[in-house]
């Protein structure tokens, strides 16, 4: 699967736009990281507990918009996004979106 964040795939031709192709997942912090990270906020710096859950949920939200594109049968993802939510206060939404097409 080819996922560009511009409109287009260069050097080919989109034939047909085939859907929205999407993502989530829903993540929540664990006490473990929070105590971590509890820590950390004392000294500074980067909270690498948060920094990994965040990249973990990220992956997951792409690979799960791929495989929605799959069932489209589609070649590409275009104008690929990422957003985020807050569902509770401990929970957060991230959901990565775009364009399913094929390629002539």
């Amino acid at each position: 699967m080819i996922l560009s964040t511009i409109e287009t795939i260069p050097n080919r031709e989109i034939n047909e736009l085939k859907g929205i192709a999407r993502g989530s997942t829903v993540r929540t912090r664990h006490i473990g990281r929070d105590i971590l990270a509890g820590f950390k906020n004392l000294v500074g710096g980067e909270i690498e507990e948060y920094t990994k859950l965040q990249a973990d949920a990220r992956e997951q939200a792409l690979q799960r918009m791929i495989d929605d594109a799959a069932k489209y049968n589609a070649d590409a993802i275009v104008n690929v996004r990422f957003t985020t939510s807050v569902i509770t206060q401990a929970a957060s939404e991230v959901l990565a979106y775009g364009t399913a097409v094929t390629l002539k």
